[in-house]
């Protein structure tokens, strides 16, 4: 890139400190230092002037947007995994590449699962929040803030990918038996080392699980995959944990459930309409039935940094004349 104009790359959020100053070195980078979610007329702006657009998952770029961009947007590098932000049919119609940072977040997030799934049946957060009341706790008693065990219960994943497979290796090691629902059964070796059972039909998996732990991405294909038919065939001991994308829950009938006492708790770190939580979880959180956590699943120090480190090769690639290594193509209908 010596001798040659550095590209123009907007960045819509505050990145890690290492990150921003590479970015600097290496392009003609306009930062985010407030942090603050950039309004739609500063998005418009951005992509009418850039050369490259470096959105997160809370920035919308849709074909409205996109619509507007100028001649010199040629590549929206992503500050993340999940591309359901992006309109990627209308940037490709467009000439205009995606990139994102797939493979640096999948033990983070498993890591969030798991600690999810051991928080809600054994009431973590509510003892937690006994000694940060009022500080008045009698001691220990046999029968008091009693949970649920997770050895010997049945995990069934939705979603059977990085993340997926991930959560299914951690999950056997605490002891739970393993089945999965996938669009393609995984290898067999996979499964051997797993002892882990397919379910080709979701509703069957969902009617036998003590916990339901979700990690498909959200596409069109899987928006209320969990719809209120599926959420009415589970048991009403079993949770429901999901690390992945909000809309995949049909929430409201899930808050009804729960509720009604037909599910025995969740354990939730993304929601359909962030970043608003609804406030019927946000009650059902302070008596304990749900763990609420604000999208924390990817939000490690070394996780950002990879992804970062990820943008800015995609960027580098690209403007030396390659193929950028994780470019998304658009979905084939």
């Amino acid at each position: 890139m010596a001798g040659r104009k550095k590209p123009l790359v907007v960045i819509s959020r505050k990145l890690p400190d290492a990150i921003e100053t590479r970015m600097r070195e290496l392009f003609d980078a306009r930062l985010n230092v407030y942090d603050k979610a950039l309004t739609q007329p500063e998005l418009v702006a951005a992509v009418r002037e850039a050369d490259v657009l470096v959105p997160t998952v809370t920035d919308r770029i849709d074909a409205a947007l996109i619509a507007q961009a100028g001649p010199n947007l040629k590549l929206i590098a992503n500050f993340g995994n999940g591309v359901d932000n992006i309109d990627v049919a209308a940037a490709a119609a467009k000439g205009i590449v995606v990139t994102n940072t797939p493979n640096v977040l999948t033990e983070d997030t498993a890591d969030m699962t798991m600690a999810l799934m051991l928080a809600v049946p054994r009431r973590l957060t509510e003892g937690a929040a006994v000694l940060q009341g009022d500080g008045k706790w009698a001691g220990w008693s046999p029968t008091w803030m009693l949970g649920h065990r997770i050895w010997g219960k049945r995990l069934g994943i939705v979603g059977m990918g990085r993340i997926g497979t991930a959560v299914a290796r951690r999950a056997k090691a605490f002891g739970l038996s393993i089945h999965y629902h996938n669009r393609r059964r995984v290898a067999p070796a996979t499964e051997d080392a797993l002892e882990a059972t397919y379910w080709e039909s979701l509703d069957q998996m969902l009617a036998r699980m003590d916990i339901i732990s979700v990690n498909c991405p959200s596409t069109p294909a899987t928006f209320h995959l969990l719809s209120a038919r599926r959420l009415a065939l589970m048991q009403p001991t079993a949770y429901v944990v999901n690390t992945a994308r909000g809309d995949i829950i049909d929430e409201d009938a899930l808050v009804k459930m729960l509720e009604s006492g037909k599910l025995a708790g969740a354990g939730l770190d993304v929601f359909q309409h962030e970043p608003a939580v609804n406030p019927r979880l946000v009650k059902l959180a302070g008596k304990g039935r749900v763990v609420i956590l604000p999208h924390m699943g990817s939000a490690t120090i070394e996780g950002r940094i990879d992804m970062g480190e990820k943008v800015i090769i995609n960027i580098r690639t690209f403007f030396d004349g390659h193929r950028p290594p994780d470019r998304v193509l658009p979905s084939r209908v």
